[in-house]
């Protein structure tokens, strides 16, 4: 091969393999931030440590990411609210009973978020949002409504069926809620410092959760409760 058409060869090459590098730096930053964040929380997380992380200068950071609150946005995005389309989608297209979709909803949750680095948001956000009231909107916005309005679909999705009892829908979906928040907060602040004896097994304790809120703790021959 002549000389000047291996340089060529090989000037293509390093081109090429730039181009791809630069086409994962979003991802790989967006990874980076994901794994500080939860680590030692937003305000403690610096746009140079991010960086140093990924590889790459702060510099090049602030080509992708105008500050560190976007930065933090593009992860929840990434991680949680930009999954919303697929888990409603999946919700319309369930065919089974209304208790099999909530059994099947908090399983998925879990394996797609409350499994992975990205459930430690949840305890982010409750331990500082009151110091980022903008954050602390961004999140209500693109996380919480979206997932209120999902369960409540599902809950509705029961009542109108006959499969759930009449309730108060607002409060049946903090009742649904409640549990996995407590699960993933507890996965990232008491459950790694504590002994085997407290040790939640989250499969087990969601199986127990959706049980208890299908059936209640109470037998079928429990006498009723004390007049009001």
């Amino acid at each position: 091969m002549p000389l000047s058409k291996f340089i060529c060869n090989a000037k293509t090459a390093v081109h090429a393999k730039r181009e791809r590098r630069k086409e994962a730096r979003p991802g790989e930053l967006l990874e980076a931030a994901l794994e500080l964040f939860v680590e030692k929380g937003f305000a403690a997380t610096r746009a140079e440590e991010v960086a140093r992380l990924a590889g790459v200068s702060k510099g090049t950071l602030f080509l992708y990411f105008s500050s560190k609150e976007e930065l933090f946005k593009a992860v929840v995005r990434e991680n949680i609210s930009g999954r919303f389309p697929e888990w409603n989608a999946e919700f319309a297209a369930f065919t089974g009973s209304t208790p099999d979709l909530l059994r099947y909803c908090l399983k998925v949750w879990w394996e797609r978020v409350g499994a992975t680095k990205a459930s430690g948001i949840t305890k982010l956000m409750t331990s500082e949002a009151s110091n980022f009231p903008e954050l602390a909107e961004f999140y209500r916005h693109e996380v919480i409504e979206p997932g209120h309005e999902l369960i409540r679909r599902i809950l509705q999705r029961g009542v109108d069926r006959g499969e759930f009892r009449s309730m108060d829908i607002t409060c049946g979906v903090y009742t649904v809620m409640a549990p996995m928040m407590f699960l993933m907060t507890w996965k990232h602040s008491f459950g790694p410092c504590l002994g085997d004896g407290s040790v939640i097994d989250p499969e087990a304790f969601i199986a127990q959760q959706v049980d208890t809120l299908l059936h209640g703790i109470c037998t079928s021959t429990a006498p009723p409760p004390p007049p009001q």
